[in-house]
């Protein structure tokens, strides 16, 4: 027989396109439309209905940037439609290849009720089925004209980005506006024919199956009357039922579809405008559901569910009840599908703490997932985590994105650094967004890394990023792949159902230790730095809040802020949302966040110094008391505690031969040369230098930065090629003032300035550097270089509760793809014996490169930090203005000096008027645990909770001693609930004996009398 495949392949999807997707509404009438374009913010539901209108019709143009348009349209069913389906078709302009990325709206009938929303890939409102003809039709749409940010030219600088900037051109042209006939019959052929003409595609030629399909397609195309295709359209479905019917094979991989609709809460839309995608989202799955006994759909972000429940409470009692009745899942137990590399220990714990907690609350369910599928790589400290919030699986899909290594399994069990195991899996659909296309289902079937072992996987089923979820088209194919020969077989179910699943089928995965990096948007740990900075320093003014609170409660009759902190967590937590903490969201976002992190810092720090003033005693006392929140003592207060200020004598400050200066304090002695570098940074007591020989560290450097794509997201390894030492000096000189000993030094470049202060503070073995920079520069990567003269293989960034070590070479694909990575509040180097740290308060990325000098055959270990980026997509004035940042370098510092170092910089001290001095409502006698919260239990009870974690690495015994009366002791989850697999410690003479393992997280409960 002739291969006739290119034939039979041309002539389907040319029919397809131009007569039987038409024939779907052969009959339709126009609607009437006007529209009222409503000034500012989106307005009331209520307001937008009785908003005045004007006229308007298809082909005109509407919606400026970020605009609301309340449309109203009405019309009535002809007479002779009657006994027939109806639906009106309600284009607003869109672009079928942008679903959630354009404009959007929410169909209301007249009393305000939400019908479905519309977008690209769902502009359909049924009217009736059947209808009687002579209904009149009435709906209002609150259209958003949200503008296109990634075009099809992509990463594109654009003002579109910030209200403030986007002026005023309207942005969409009004397309259909119609009442229109439903076929059904026509309908189900374009279903059929797309399954079997895509499965068809994906198998092989020799197989039989293959042209089996091509001659039923061939026969149906054969059977359908062009003139008459609504007429015909059974007569073609019947050609194809025999090739429909037949089952897949037995050993057909198994597809758990689960309807999604990833929605980012921020990203190239602000956040209210994510408040409106939900809500449009939600009543188009609701009421899906209501169609298809089926379908399951599933939803993460506890905020998303709240947003819809404050500002939508009619959409909220449509998911209530699609919740109580299984089919509407909340997923993920998180407050939202956050960053996972910076959030510190506490905000990783608490965005289990407030999603769950919300979850139970509102709908009695408690997850057993974490569903992160577009987070940008994965922190090793979050295993332990997931499973202290009483979870076990994790679901994401991101790793499939990397560029260099392909990861080698879909589904294994992931441990973190104190040993947790917790049961992953990588859908191998590689998308979270999947439409059921034949290419998705064979590429999920044909990319699975466990054949012969496990046959399940998951396929996230609706279009995300901007929202819109399942549509009945994806429904419709899904069915059509229940059991079908030469596809995988593919079931709606929840992801307990598929995890469940799973892991009974593949007990025994295999395991993959440390970080999940993720080989792509490297540099959205350094873009938008005052987000970054706002998010750091609210996570440590939130420690402070509570600690401080908790121990003025404790001692007094403080009024402990339940309602308070709960709300100002939700507000921090929100903001780690994957593209709001990474750098990568509009200019609209950041700027709000930037004034949303101020407003926290004002309200955090009322807190603090409300706390604090209840616990000084008679605050109009000369004395001045020292408040140390920082988890170790310092200057001879206790950790968690007040005492009263000691002076303290300054270091010494000198000329240095050949220019420049040396600064000493009996512990180091630091060289600043004539260029204002660091030359030498000598441990005295050791008899050791930190900086390599003829090296200089606390040197600026700065790169050209214009990465192939994903300008906020990436930094390509090239941007190494060229690289600029920052020498020039405009200005050196020394600083005395108010017991403060340093140096000043002041630098010029491009349109730019740098301003740092060098000081040795007294008693301390650390180089404390503040930086000013006033930036104005394009598409630059700025950095500041440390050499030092360490030989190491490895190194350890801190992660949330504990560190991760990474290699410094480059033996392998894997360690060379990590050529910028993470760290918390340090970064640490050591040999046997001798370390350095370097500690920060609100950097995050950093590169660590090894050489070996041919003068001495000395290594020279070079850590450099990430200050400052300025990519213009999807923010063109990313980052330009004025930064501070804070390091230090510490000389000699073993790990533990490292933890102690980066807690110290993060939480200064705090100084209060008063007279008496605050013991601590717990202390430590192992320097090596940390206590990471100290807090009143969010049920109010008012018993007091104490989470602590072992931070080298290595076993510890820790009495944990009490400054209170206590009448009971627990050990409880991160939801602060009695654990039932653990042996509860003996509570005896006001102190609890703990041994902690590696890095191992402990809560304890205790009830006071």
């Amino acid at each position: 027989m002739h291969d006739d495949r290119s034939l039979v392949e041309a002539r389907l999807k040319r029919v397809l396109d131009e007569r039987i997707r038409p024939a779907v509404y052969p009959e339709s009438v126009p609607l009437d439309v006007a529209v009222w374009n409503a000034p500012g913010e989106p307005v009331p539901v209520a307001e937008g209905l009785a908003g005045p209108t004007g006229p308007i019709a298809a082909g005109d143009r509407w919606g400026a940037p970020w605009s609301t348009c309340w449309f109203r349209v009405s019309g009535t069913v002809p007479a002779h439609w009657a006994g027939r389906t109806v639906e009106a078709i309600l284009d607003l302009g869109f672009d079928e290849n942008m679903p959630g990325f354009q404009c959007e709206g929410l169909v209301y009938r007249p009393d305000g009720t939400p019908v479905k929303g519309l977008n690209p890939r769902n502009q359909w409102v049924r009217v009736g089925a059947p209808v009687e003809g002579g209904e009149e039709v009435l709906l209002h749409i609150e259209a958003a004209s949200n503008p296109v940010i990634l075009d099809y030219h992509p990463f594109l600088p654009t003002p579109l980005g910030d209200k403030t900037t986007a002026g005023s051109e309207l942005q969409y042209t009004l397309a259909r506006m119609d009442l229109a006939v439903f076929d059904e019959h026509v309908w189900n052929l374009v279903q059929d024919l797309e399954v079997l003409g895509e499965l068809m595609a994906e198998l092989p030629v020799e197989g039989a199956r293959r042209w089996d399909i091509l001659r039923a397609i061939g026969r149906a195309l054969d059977a359908v009357d062009l003139q008459d295709v609504n007429g015909t359209a059974a007569a073609a479905r019947a050609e194809l039922t025999e090739v429909l019917a037949t089952p897949a094979q037995p050993s057909a991989h198994r597809i758990s579809a689960v309807g999604h609709a990833h929605i980012d809460s921020a990203w190239l839309w602000p956040l209210r405008e994510t408040v409106r995608k939900v809500a449009r989202t939600t009543s188009n799955m609701t009421a899906l559901l209501e169609d298809e006994p089926d379908f399951v759909f599933a939803m993460s972000q506890a905020q998303q569910f709240a947003w819809i429940k404050e500002h939508r409470p009619e959409v909220y009692a449509k998911v209530k009840k699609a919740v109580a009745e299984g089919r509407f899942v909340p997923s993920g137990g998180m407050w939202v599908e956050s960053d996972t590399n910076m959030p510190g220990s506490e905000a990783m714990a608490r965005q289990f703490v407030h999603g769950k907690r919300f979850f139970l609350d509102e709908f009695g369910i408690e997850n057993d997932e974490a569903w992160l599928p577009d987070t940008f790589g994965f922190a090793a400290g979050l295993p332990q985590i997931i499973k202290a919030a009483g979870s076990k699986w994790l679901l994401t899909q991101k790793i499939s994105w990397s560029q260099t290594n392909k990861f080698p399994h879909h589904t294994f069990r992931w441990e973190g650094i104190d040993g947790t195991r917790i049961f992953t899996h990588f859908p191998p659909v590689d998308t979270y967004n999947c439409s059921m296309k034949g290419s998705e289902i064979a590429h999920a079937a044909n990319n699975f890394k466990d054949k012969g072992v496990a046959r399940h996987s998951l396929a996230p089923t609706g279009w995300g990023d901007g929202g819109g979820g399942t549509t009945r088209e994806m429904i419709a194919k899904a069915a059509r792949m229940r059991s079908l020969e030469g596809s995988a077989t593919v079931g709606w179910e929840t992801p307990t159902e598929f995890f469940t699943k799973a892991e009974a089928e593949y007990p025994e995965p295999p395991v993959w230790v440390g970080e999940l990096y993720l080989e792509l948007h490297r540099a959205t740990l350094t873009s938008q730095a005052k987000t970054k900075q706002g998010n750091r320093r609210s996570e440590h003014l939130l420690r402070e809040a509570e600690l401080w609170a908790a121990t003025a409660a404790v001692s007094g009759d403080f009024a402990y802020p339940y309602e308070q902190l709960d709300r100002i967590w939700k507000t921090v937590l929100l903001h780690q949302f994957h593209d709001i903490l990474p750098g990568s969201s509009i200019a609209w976002v950041h700027r709000e966040a930037e004034k949303t992190y101020a407003a926290v810092a004002e309200e955090l720090g009322g807190i603090v110094d409300a706390a604090q003033r209840a616990l000084a005693g008679d605050t109009s006392a000369e004395g001045t008391l020292r408040f140390n929140s920082a988890p170790h003592a310092r200057d001879g207060v206790p950790a968690g505690g007040a005492g009263a200020v000691v002076p303290g004598s300054g270091g010494q400050l000198a000329a240095r031969e050949g220019g420049g200066f040396v600064l000493g304090n009996g512990l180091l002695q630091v060289e600043i040369d004539a260029r204002g570098l660091v030359v030498s940074a000598y441990d005295i007591g050791a008899e050791r230098e930190a900086v390599a020989p003829g090296e200089a560290a606390n040197l600026l450097q700065i790169h050209p930065d214009f990465p192939n794509m994903w300008d906020a997201w990436d930094v390509d390894e090239f941007y190494r090629n060229t690289v600029t030492d920052l020498t020039a000096l405009d200005e050196l000189t020394e600083v005395r003032d108010e017991g403060t000993v340093g140096v000043r030094i002041v630098r010029g470049f491009g349109a730019s300035k740098v301003t740092q202060l060098l000081t040795l503070a007294p008693g301390a073995k650390r180089l404390d550097i503040d930086t000013e920079v006033d930036w104005h520069e394009t598409e630059k990567f700025l950095k500041a270089s440390f050499p030092l003269d360490v030989h190491a293989e490895r190194y350890a960034s801190e992660t949330q509760f504990g560190h991760f070590y990474r290699a410094t070479h480059t033996n392998t694909s894997w360690e060379a793809a990590k050529f910028e990575a993470c760290n918390h509040r340090f970064v640490h180097l050591e040999e046997p014996g001798w370390g350095v740290a370097l500690v920060n308060d609100s950097t995050y990325g950093h590169d660590v490169t090894r050489t070996v000098r041919p003068s001495d055959a000395g290594t020279t270990t070079t850590l450099r930090v990430s200050l400052l980026r300025a990519p213009r997509f999807p923010d063109p004035e990313t980052d330009q203005g004025v930064h501070r940042f804070r390091h230090a370098l510490a000389p000699g510092a073993g790990i533990g000096d490292a933890v102690r170092e980066g807690f110290r910089i993060n939480l200064p001290e705090r100084r209060v008027s008063g007279d008496r001095e605050v013991e601590p409502l717990v202390t430590l006698d192992n320097d090596t645990v940390v206590v990471s919260a100290v807090k009143l239990a969010d049920d109010a009870s008012g018993d007091l909770v104490v989470r602590l974690y072992e931070s080298t690495g290595g076993r510890a015994k820790v009495r944990v001693g009490l400054g209170f009366e206590a009448a009971g002791l627990t050990v409880t989850d991160l939801l602060e609930r009695p654990l039932d697999d653990v042996t509860v410690p003996e509570l005896t003479e006001g102190a609890v004996n703990l041994t902690l393992r590696p890095f191992e997280l402990v809560t304890l409960r205790l009830a006071r009398r």
